[in-house]
């Protein structure tokens, strides 16, 4: 929580925003993008459609860095069912575990919400047939318009998925108080 916090801080700049992150220079002023001091040069996010995407990676990067994960973003891990690529926000590493994590922000009721049995399904099959490569998968819900949010991180989709085991589906906060202590 601490960590989620500090964060938080540093983007409203009560820290000295222009001193902790800075605008990189890909973005214009008015949409510079955030470099943050804990992240490595390839978090560098991108630019999407919307910003919290971005925010959320950064949060996640960031707590992870505490813990003493080593982070990738963006990282293809093979196909989804049906032959698409699959693309994970982050693949974080520490010791001999390696962890895949899908991150879904829901500010109000909409899709990402239906899209996450898809996402877990995904990220089963990838560690189940990964031959020992990914230690294990989570699914991070951020945001407040999270209808579903108590079924899935209560373990609602267990019943319906043979290899939903193999995917924990975290809220924001419990993630980020996992990650920095290093205890995913």
């Amino acid at each position: 929580m601490e960590a989620l916090a500090h964060f938080r801080t540093r983007l409203r700049g009560d820290t000295g925003l222009d001193k902790e992150a800075k605008k990189t220079p890909e973005g214009d002023a008015g949409q510079g993008l955030l470099a943050f001091p804990a992240a490595s040069p390839s978090l560098r996010a991108t630019q999407r459609d919307t910003d919290t995407g971005t925010v959320l990676e950064g949060m996640a990067h960031h707590a992870l860095a505490l813990g003493g994960y080593t982070c990738s973003p963006q990282q293809v891990i093979g196909t989804r069912p049906g032959g698409r690529k699959h693309k994970v926000d982050l693949v974080a590493s520490k010791g001999d575990a390696t962890f895949l994590i899908s991150l879904k922000w829901q500010q109000v009721s909409g899709t990402a919400e239906q899209k996450v049995p898809f996402e877990v399904i995904c990220l089963a099959e990838a560690v189940r047939d990964g031959n020992g490569r990914w230690t294990k998968a989570y699914v991070v819900l951020g945001g407040e318009g999270w209808t579903l949010r108590d079924f899935y991180v209560g373990g609602g989709l267990q019943d319906h998925l043979r290899h939903g085991r193999l995917v924990e589906i975290l809220t924001l906060e419990k993630f980020v108080a996992l990650a920095n202590k290093g205890r995913l």
